[in-house]
């Protein structure tokens, strides 16, 4: 049994990375080896966020938009990928961002 994390075409793995400024996430379909949904604090739609309001809220944006693109796909279901990052700060954020726009983990 492998300890990884999978995603199927039923079920795509969404897959956080953070860096000191930025965080990124992605929905994959590991069969296919594709990426279906991506944001990041890099795209057009959430760098023009204020400065000063701060990683965390930042990262709980990203959660809502890639929600939104994967939900405008028809992807309502996913598994949580937290690449071995603590589930705490940003990380946290970006997942109660993409549950409170409809995603289920």
């Amino acid at each position: 049994m492998s300890a990884r994390v999978r995603g199927t075409a039923e079920r795509p793995r969404l897959v956080v990375f953070r860096s000191a400024r930025h965080i990124f996430a992605q929905i994959i379909d590991d069969r296919k080896q594709h990426t279906l949904v991506s944001a990041s604090t890099l795209n057009p739609e959430l760098k023009d966020r204020k400065p000063g309001s701060g990683k965390i809220e930042a990262a709980k944006k990203v959660g809502g938009l890639v929600a939104e693109k994967a939900l405008a796909q028809n992807i309502r279901k996913v598994v949580f990928d937290r690449n071995g990052f603590l589930y705490h700060g940003r990380i946290k954020a970006v997942a109660d961002g993409a549950r409170e726009k409809g995603l289920d983990f």
